[in-house]
């Protein structure tokens, strides 16, 4: 198998070969057809998140089709064309009983690491799966079965940016028909935040980012007014858009730096609620004023999209199917994989909304 590693931090990522271990019972190899580009791999790649060790096969949004399955396997066969999460559930604790598998405990799989040719050595892979590979193996628990009628680039943007701006709006902030919205950041989880929104009933749905060629692509997502943040203060923007009141639903997808999520909250209307989606740099400080709450106004982070993956994926890709969730517009360039650094230097620039690596 071939794989990219991140070797060290703002370094580019090296092609590499490498050799699987054999599957246990409860695993499952899995050949890679494609991988999304996320921000939050090139977050690691910047350094921004510390607690990911290097070096790494990056790579967390994948799909494709299973190889082989072991013994205690029964949710998947040879041949299945499958989603990969990157969140594994164990389904009996608290969180996983009241229908929050996202914010299950259990860490990732740490076995199943591929190792360089006549070596011991592994490689660690991102949050259990490294999908910047041609294969992978991992635990039965992440592997969501499709339809094989989805093509699988598409597929695969379900498994991490879909989901989770999709996801932030239809289960984490429960968007209600007729109630406007606010979406900072018009990146691949923003434009997907738009679209949940979209198909929730939303309107007015305000796009807000500095780039027009972002906000161009909010508006063909389902945005119904821009805002270019770069020109004009966003928040007045947004509360001349809204009578004065405010939008009762705001999201940050962006995740870099401070004032969006302060903005966020303050673009709000009296118990207006703010969803923060973007995963921010560790230690990124938000200041505001504590009073501005006092309205009523609420504000909650959302993880992986609040998603069920055995549910939410299949729903997702229905929707798709049904002509009603925009995924072949997301993806903006394809990249062989060892044009992986293009990928990343391509999403630096705000040049896609998403980019896939074909992985065959």
């Amino acid at each position: 198998m071939k794989a990219a590693v991140l070797y060290d931090i703002n370094t580019p990522l090296q092609i590499e070969q490498f050799a699987l271990p054999n599957i246990e019972n409860d695993q499952v190899r899995v050949r890679l057809v494609a991988s999304g580009v996320c921000h939050s791999d090139w977050h690691v790649i910047k350094g921004e998140w510390p607690f990911i060790p290097v070096p790494i096969i990056l790579g967390h949004e994948g799909a494709g089709i299973v190889e082989e399955v072991g013994s205690a396997v029964n949710n998947v066969k040879v041949g299945d064309h499958v989603v990969l999460s990157w969140k594994r559930n164990c389904g009996l604790c608290e969180m996983c009983q009241v229908g929050y598998p996202n914010l299950c405990d259990v860490p990732a799989d740490q076995r199943g690491h591929p190792h360089f040719p006549e070596s011991d050595r592994q490689m660690d892979k991102f949050n259990g799966l490294g999908t910047f590979s041609t294969e992978t193996i991992v635990p039965q628990d992440v592997v969501i079965p499709i339809d094989k009628e989805i093509p699988l680039p598409q597929a695969a943007l379900v498994g991490c940016g879909v989901i989770t701006g999709v996801g932030a709006a239809l289960n984490t902030a429960n968007v209600q028909p007729g109630k406007s919205v606010a979406v900072f950041g018009c990146g691949g989880v923003g434009l997907n935040v738009i679209q949940g929104a979209m198909i929730a009933g939303a309107e007015p749905i305000i796009a807000v980012d500095i780039l027009d060629n972002k906000l161009e692509l909010g508006q063909q997502f389902g945005a119904t007014h821009t805002v270019n943040s770069s020109q004009v203060n966003p928040v007045e923007a947004i509360q001349e858009l809204t009578d004065g009141q405010g939008v009762h639903y705001a999201f940050e997808a962006i995740g870099l730096v401070s004032d969006p999520f302060k903005q966020s909250i303050l673009c709000t209307r009296k118990r207006g609620i703010t969803v923060y989606v973007g995963h921010a740099p560790v230690n990124t400080p938000v200041d505001f004023d504590a009073r501005i709450l006092f309205l009523e106004k609420m504000v909650i982070g959302s993880f992986y999209g609040t998603c069920r993956p055995r549910v939410d994926f299949p729903r997702l890709l229905g929707l798709y199917k049904a002509g009603k969730l925009k995924l072949d517009e997301l993806v903006t360039r394809v990249y062989p994989l060892e044009e992986v650094n293009q990928a990343f230097t391509a999403l630096g620039k705000g040049e896609v909304a998403r980019s896939v690596l074909d992985l065959t």
